[in-house]
């Protein structure tokens, strides 16, 4: 069984976390701790015999898609949608004097 989070560890918590906890509060705090507590300890009872320990999911090569252009120059059919436009922009007031 997962350890019991006693008084003691509550409040190094609360000293770490600069927490100030009413006791409701703090009862509750209690209780999500031990069910994180009960699911680790769930999680050291998987065979992992033969899995390399790892620090990131993804392997050190890069995973990311290259950028790819998936639609043309759109330039016209945005700017027939403007109230005005000037030398193929849109043409705003001037906002600075």
């Amino acid at each position: 069984m997962a350890k019991i989070i006693d008084d003691e560890t509550m409040e190094n918590v609360c000293l770490l976390a600069k927490l100030s906890l009413e006791e409701e509060e703090r009862e509750a705090a209690r209780a999500e701790m031990q069910k994180m507590l009960t699911y680790v300890e769930k999680l050291d009872q998987l065979d992992t015999e033969g899995t390399e320990p790892m620090s990131h999911i993804f392997g050190s090569e890069n995973v990311f898609r290259e950028d790819e252009i998936v639609n043309e120059n759109q330039k016209t059919a945005m700017l027939f949608n403007a109230p005005r436009t000037k030398d193929g922009q849109y043409h705003v007031p001037k906002t600075i004097g």
